[in-house]
């Protein structure tokens, strides 16, 4: 049973020192007064869980001493005693902010049961008020480690916007931490009490995507057998995160500006529209404006989109953060994996710093959460470390030369094969050094049209056959 500090006010000298005998007896601290002034005497001095109060008081009423608890002591529960016939006057006090009312003579029992009821409800509301913070600080803008400039740019413009009702588009490549800064954009705003919906637009399957955002009712297709609620209207209030917004199809794009135009959606089958109150946040690692240019994506809905753009900078822009990330990561997955006394030696810094990480600070995660897990002793070392940051050794490479004019693609393009050619055309050993997938490698040469010269692989097939 909770426990309380609990004051007593009531002219009856004995019903008083009954029910200081009543609560004291199950463990709680009572402090009495016998009117309003005394009252407030000692909630001055020290606050109190609860005030059970008589409603008529020699002086001023108990209703009066209610509404100064009200507004000076917001956190102080009030429950009135009234006598038999005057019931009426209890049920005003609760209209005015009392949590209930006991009618005397009152029982033991009764007294206690409410007592307690009191003190659950209140250490409930503490509970939520604690997870409402570690829910702050977990989504909010703290959850964002760094203190580069790059990001510092990025958390200033998203703190101004977060008070906002701004469309906000979040670009940047994948593993930055996109979803992550619309969360704590959400979590900063007037709508964090409300829902935060994420829609990846990649994920769902195209025939699902419009039911999946808008709903649909019953009938509306084979499979249909109820009415169902939209990911958008289940965001009524709050925000919905539309991620990978590039992935989406053209035909869908239509009803995403309508959203955001009327703020309203139609359910699959319906014949008519049901009005939300959303805020839209979007994010892609795909450029806009080369799919706007090249017919893929809805010129009028990018501009709807962009209203406020924030790009989140890659982690080689932001080098200094590494450091700090790396202490994070390593707390988290020590923590997760019970392993709080492996030790990460300050030496293994630098092949974490100088590497470029093309998968950015998601890859940098699972690098981590790798390392905590496979380490066989109590010391992470450099033999614990993936192959690409091995042979990263920690001393700053030389400074690239870039012929004047070349374009980014073919600065890719000429890395990946120089890559491809001191692997020998090995795409699992290639991927190894860049630190991605496979198939991420075999995607990007495919966008360059790299392939294999045609001598090296007749070499390759003539070695296979002989062998």
């Amino acid at each position: 049973m909770a426990v309380g500090k609990i004051l007593v006010v009531e002219d009856d000298d004995s019903l008083r020192r009954v029910m200081q005998a009543q609560l004291e007896t199950v463990g709680h601290r009572t402090s009495v007064a016998a009117d309003v002034p005394q009252a407030h005497e000692i909630l001055a001095r020290e606050p109190h869980d609860i005030v059970i109060c008589d409603l008529y008081l020699p002086g001023e009423s108990g209703l009066e001493l209610l509404k100064t608890i009200r507004a000076q002591y917001p956190d102080t529960v009030t429950v009135m005693v009234t006598g038999y016939g005057t019931v009426q006057g209890a049920v005003e006090a609760m209209k005015a902010g009392a949590y209930d009312y006991l009618t005397k003579p009152v029982h033991p029992y009764e007294l206690r049961a409410l007592v307690n009821r009191v003190l659950q409800s209140q250490q409930l509301m503490e509970e939520v008020r604690n997870l409402r913070r570690h829910i702050d600080q977990k989504f909010g803008f703290e959850s964002i480690i760094g203190h580069s400039p790059a990001l510092m740019r990025v958390l200033e413009s998203a703190a101004r916007v977060a008070q906002t009702s701004a469309t906000v588009l979040i670009s940047g490549e994948t593993g930055t931490g996109k979803e992550l800064l619309a969360k704590a954009i959400h979590s900063a705003s007037p709508r964090s009490r409300e829902t935060f919906v994420t829609i990846n637009c990649g994920a769902i399957p195209r025939d699902l995507l419009e039911s999946e955002l808008f709903g649909h009712v019953k009938g509306a297709f084979t499979g249909a057998l109820t009415h169902k609620k939209g990911k958008v209207e289940t965001a009524h209030g709050g925000t919905v995160f539309l991620d990978e917004i590039g992935e989406m199809p053209l035909d869908l794009q239509v009803r995403i500006l309508r959203l955001i135009q009327g703020r309203e959606v139609e359910k699959v089958g319906a014949s008519s529209s049901t009005h939300v109150d959303v805020r839209l946040i979007a994010a892609t690692h795909r450029d806009l404006e080369v799919m706007v240019a090249n017919g893929t994506f809805r010129e009028d809905l990018y501009y709807r989109l962009v209203v406020v753009p924030i790009e989140m900078p890659p982690l080689r822009d932001r080098p200094e953060d590494i450091p700090e990330l790396v202490c994070d990561f390593l707390n988290q997955s020590t923590n997760k994996y019970s392993r709080q006394s492996l030790k990460f030696p300050q030496e293994l810094l630098p092949h974490f710093s100088h590497y470029h990480w093309p998968g950015n600070v998601r890859q940098l995660q699972n690098v981590i959460e790798r390392m905590v897990v496979l380490c066989a002793g109590d010391e992470i070392t450099v033999a614990d470390l993936p192959a690409f940051l091995r042979n990263s050794s920690g001393v700053a490479p030389a400074a690239l030369t870039i012929p004047e004019g070349m374009t980014l693609d073919a600065i890719e393009k000429e890395a990946l094969v120089q890559v491809m050619r001191k692997s020998n055309w090995n795409q699992t050993h290639a991927a190894e050094k860049l630190g991605v997938t496979r198939k991420v490698l075999m995607t990007r040469m495919a966008k360059y049209g790299i392939e294999k010269p045609r001598q090296q692989a007749a070499e390759s097939l003539t070695f296979k056959m002989s062998s």
